[in-house]
Parts: C-alpha cells; sequence; structure tokens
C-alpha cells in the first residue's frame, strides 16, 4: 500500500469513528431511561436482548434474517438490509449496507437503527464489535434446529412489537413442519450426502439446521458426526459412505430438475448407491439454504426426493410405510 492509499484508508477509518460517535452521542440524548417494563429475549447466541421499548428501525444484515423480520409482522419497520435480501419481494427495495461479509458501518449508523439483526456466524465478528461498543441492540439469528425458525419469529416479534402477527406466522410455520414430520419421519432410513460446495468438497454436519430438515424427512446425514459446522471432506470419504442420495442447493432448481454440473461429476462413481440409481437431486436454495418461514417448502422438497430413492430401491415399497 502505498503512503497516499495509506492516508486515503485512514480518512475513511477515521470518517466512520466519527460517524460512529455521532450516532452513539445521539442516541444517548435520544433514549433516556424508561419507568415501564423493558422488552427482553434471549436470542441465538444465547444473549439477552433487552429494549427500553419496541423497536422502530430495524437493520437486517442476512437474506434469512430480512424474511424472519418480515414475517413477524415488521416489515414497515425494516430500514437497512444486506445484499441478495429479495424476498418478500417488498425486500429488493431496502437500502443496502454492503453484503454479509462486508458491511458499511457508516451506512448502518445514518440509518439510526435501534435494533441491529445480525447472522451469527455470516457476519464479520470485528465490525459486529464496533456496531456492538456504540450500544446498539444485535440481535444473533442462527436457527440450528427447524423449531429454531419459529422462536425467532416470536422473539423478533417482541422486540419490534408485533406479537400476533409473528405468533401466527410461527403457527402456521410448525404446523407444516408438524405434517411432513408425521407424514415422513417414521419411514426407512435414506443416507444422504448433502453438497454444499463441489471444490472443495464440502458439507454439513449434524448439528446445522439443513441436517434436522434431512432426519425430518427420514434421512440420515452420512457426515452428521464431524466436527466442524461445514467440514471439507474428500471425494474419497464420500464413495466410502456410500450414500442413498446426494442432494445440494441451486438457484430456482425445481422438483424433478436435471442435476447441476456438480453432482453429475458423480458419475465418475457409478457404482456408489446414490449415482446407480439417479439420485441427485437440487433443491432451490433460497428454500433449503435459508433458515426462515420458507424453509418448510424446502423440506417438503428434500422429502419428495427422499421418496424417489425409496421408491428406486430393489424392493421399494415393502416396508417403507406408504
Amino acid at each position: 500500500m502505498t503512503s497516499i492509499e495509506r492516508k486515503q484508508a485512514g480518512r475513511r477509518r477515521r470518517t466512520v469513528l466519527a460517524a460512529l460517535a455521532a450516532w452513539a452521542g445521539v442516541a444517548a440524548l435520544a433514549s433516556p431511561p424508561c419507568a415501564h417494563a423493558a422488552i427482553s429475549v434471549t436470542d441465538d447466541a444465547g444473549q439477552r436482548v433487552t429494549l427500553a421499548e419496541p423497536a422502530q428501525r430495524v437493520v437486517a444484515l442476512a437474506p434469512h434474517a430480512v424474511e424472519l423480520a418480515y414475517a413477524a409482522g415488521g416489515g414497515a419497520k425494516i430500514v437497512g438490509a444486506v445484499s441478495y435480501s429479495d424476498y418478500p419481494s417488498a425486500a429488493k427495495a431496502l437500502p443496502r449496507v454492503g453484503s454479509n461479509t462486508a458491511l458499511d458501518l457508516e451506512r448502518i449508523v445514518a440509518l439510526r437503527p435501534d435494533l441491529v439483526i445480525v447472522w451469527r456466524h455470516g457476519n464479520g465478528e470485528r465490525q459486529l464489535d464496533r456496531l456492538r461498543a456504540l450500544g446498539i441492540p444485535l440481535y444473533h439469528s442462527e436457527p440450528r434446529t427447524l423449531d429454531s425458525v419459529a422462536t425467532d419469529l416470536i422473539a423478533l416479534g417482541t422486540l419490534m412489537g408485533t406479537d400476533s402477527q409473528a405468533q401466527a406466522a410461527a403457527a402456521d410455520y410448525r404446523a407444516k413442519i408438524a405434517a411432513l414430520r408425521a407424514r415422513y419421519a417414521g419411514r426407512s432410513p435414506v443416507s444422504v450426502f448433502y453438497e454444499v460446495w463441489a471444490d472443495p468438497l464440502m458439507t454439513l454436519n449434524g448439528k446445522q439446521i439443513i441436517s434436522d430438515v434431512i432426519a425430518l424427512c427420514g434421512g440420515r446425514n452420512v457426515f452428521a458426526n464431524l466436527a466442524p459446522l461445514v467440514p471439507t471432506v474428500s471425494t474419497e470419504a464420500v464413495v466410502a459412505a456410500d450414500p442413498e442420495a446426494i442432494i445440494t442447493a441451486s438457484q430456482g432448481a425445481t422438483h424433478g430438475d436435471a442435476p447441476l454440473p456438480s453432482l453429475a461429476a458423480w458419475h465418475a462413481w457409478p457404482r456408489m448407491t446414490a449415482v446407480a440409481r439417479g439420485n441427485l437431486f437440487a433443491i432451490d436454495g433460497d428454500l433449503i439454504s435459508r433458515p426462515a418461514p420458507r424453509l418448510a417448502q424446502g423440506a417438503e422438497a428434500l422429502c419428495r426426493d427422499l421418496d424417489l430413492a425409496r421408491e428406486r430401491r430393489p424392493s421399494a415399497g415393502a416396508t417403507d410405510g406408504h
């Protein structure tokens, strides 16, 4: 970095710090102690989030967080979002404050949020520390189980003062998940390899919410016991695990779509069960990868795919609970 570039970078840092400091001063003046009871919930990081009154200006720093806030009835309160926040359609018009990993702190501060919904493992911790240092309330959203989506809806409804809408959305979502569980969870197990990325080859362990979806559908994640949340695995390990189905997420994929090129590459191992039986499935990434109410649709698609895998067994139908 040249001396000129260092000076420019320094000026940018000072500008952001000045804006942050100014916001902190204004927030302190604008938020006198309140006599009524505070609103308090526990977020997905296990931290208490307390507001003196319902949030009126919310910034959501992940696409799934935007979906959750809208579903919880807070659409009119959202004043900022990150890139790829495109659902519901109204979210496309929200002011952008960067991406999941590269936040525009100055822009966030300028929006004067009284609540920021953050993605625990998706947003940069150093940038979140800057916001936290100002006393801006942060709600960490990272549902790890299917029911945690409903828990987040209710918590956000509490923080935004939209409890009735949030409770209704949570009840509707839970009913859909319960119906899928009643229909599929007891069917004969299907071993599943979930491909997150092809190069390097990455998957998910049993503590990630998609693993819970697989279990809901009567599936078994073959790498559930690995330690990292998103572990890197070798092709040889997948071949040795010999999954009955291989699943991945793809933008806009629909039930019955032809496999993606990354999945087609598995045809190099024709003796692997998933390949031999044609059980290479792609699911719309917006439905399966975002832990928000539409995950129920993604779960339904995954359940249908695993049922196809059962039907393609040499002796399908004998013990599958149909």
